[in-house]
């Protein structure tokens, strides 16, 4: 926790500094991928727990709302992003996990909404959460695209994840917040492809 041993400046200041060293490639690359399943009316589903779950809602809400403009919010001939955040639906994820286990409550999910050519973003500091691993090796198996957003040295999700972004920085606060600063940008991207 980087911000336990510095004052406000200087943590903004290592905030920049880590914002510097990420690959732009690997956000635009989530852009495009977004896009593409908008075209072809395809499904986003975002994964995550703790704080990389809030993150995955937020990315969720911001992609269903903020990416179109509101000329459109009455024509119900512009065709809608179809996105939908796994984290948010509570009494599914309690009975699997009570029933069955943690590790299952977004694979499951997936078997009951996911289609091939969907695409699953899975979000996890570590990079080993077992939930987020089993969803992403189901969607792997059944033709969906996966990508990975990681933190500290990636885990086993960096590897796994057909596509990612990758925060090297042992700093899961730091690490969610770029994160969510380069869903934003998405957010915007997609904006200007859909209803600019």
């Amino acid at each position: 926790m980087l911000g336990s041993t510095l004052n406000p400046k200087q943590f903004l200041s290592r905030v920049a500094e880590e914002m510097d060293r990420i690959d732009p490639a690997e956000i635009q690359k989530l852009s495009d991928l977004v896009h593409e399943r908008y075209v072809a009316g395809r499904f986003v589903f975002v994964i995550g727990n703790g704080g990389s779950g809030s993150n995955a809602s937020h990315f969720c809400e911001d992609m269903g709302k903020g990416t179109l403009a509101r000329k459109f919010f009455d024509d119900d001939t512009k065709k809608r992003l179809k996105v939908l955040s796994l984290t948010d639906n509570t009494p599914y994820i309690l009975a699997w996990g009570n029933d069955e286990g943690f590790d299952r409550v977004f694979s499951e999910q997936l078997k009951n909404l996911a289609s091939p050519g969907d695409l699953l973003i899975a979000i996890s500091g570590s990079g080993n959460s077992p939930n987020i691993l089993r969803a992403v090796e189901w969607a792997n198996a059944h033709g969906l695209t996966t990508y990975g957003c990681t933190g500290f040295s990636g885990g086993k999700l960096r590897g796994l994840a057909h596509f990612g972004l990758h925060v090297p920085l042992d700093d899961m606060g730091i690490v969610e917040s770029i994160h969510l600063t380069a869903f934003h940008w998405v957010v915007d991207d997609t904006y200007r492809r859909i209803s600019m």
